[in-house]
């Protein structure tokens, strides 16, 4: 993509990133957490210039994958009291602040172990992840991630039907990021 994910611009004054924290922040997430590893001194200065809050994190095994920033994160919100994480990926910038509250409303009304948007057979983001399940995920194969995981106890119960293309776009190509930046209202 040229540069971090996370600071790649969409419409307004938004990045990846500040849409992210900006769309869980009205969706009611009161603890934001941001994990951060490749071009991290940039990417906490460009959100530190901006109007909204979030705590960084650093993962240093970066370059392990995915799995080792989720649990970089789980070492830093793993205290008494929390019962679960909402994980969203950098990638997945334009899932709506409906679709997060949906995915709230699914956990405390069945507690399932995971909760994710559906569409048919597809999931997406953000995926809630119960606390029975973090030290399940501290043990993951790396080679693997957390998807088997994810597999393994997703259910009907926690399955969440939306209309939501954000939660099921994921922006890994320059043609990808074109099409939705030329997509969105200016």
């Amino acid at each position: 993509m040229g540069r971090a994910k996370a600071s790649l611009p969409l419409s307004g004054d938004d990045t990846f990133l500040t849409r992210i924290v900006r769309t869980f922040q009205r969706a009611a997430i009161d603890d934001i957490v941001v994990v951060v590893g490749h071009d991290k001194d940039s990417i906490i200065r460009q959100f530190d210039a901006g109007p909204l809050t979030a705590r960084f994190v650093e993962n240093p095994k970066y370059e392990d994958g995915q799995l080792s920033s989720l649990v970089a994160g789980l070492e830093v919100v793993d205290r008494p009291g929390v019962t679960a994480v909402l994980v969203t990926l950098v990638d997945a910038p334009l899932v709506a602040a409906s679709t997060v509250r949906a995915v709230l409303d699914r956990y405390r009304t069945t507690r399932a172990p995971i909760v994710r948007p559906v569409s048919g057979p597809r999931h997406g983001h953000p995926v809630l992840i119960d606390r029975s399940l973090f030290d399940e995920i501290r043990r993951a194969n790396p080679a693997e991630g957390v998807k088997p995981v994810v597999r393994a106890h997703a259910s009907p119960a926690g399955d969440v039907e939306i209309d939501d293309e954000g939660a099921f776009g994921d922006i890994d190509t320059p043609e990808e990021y074109e099409r939705i930046r030329s997509s969105e209202p200016r």
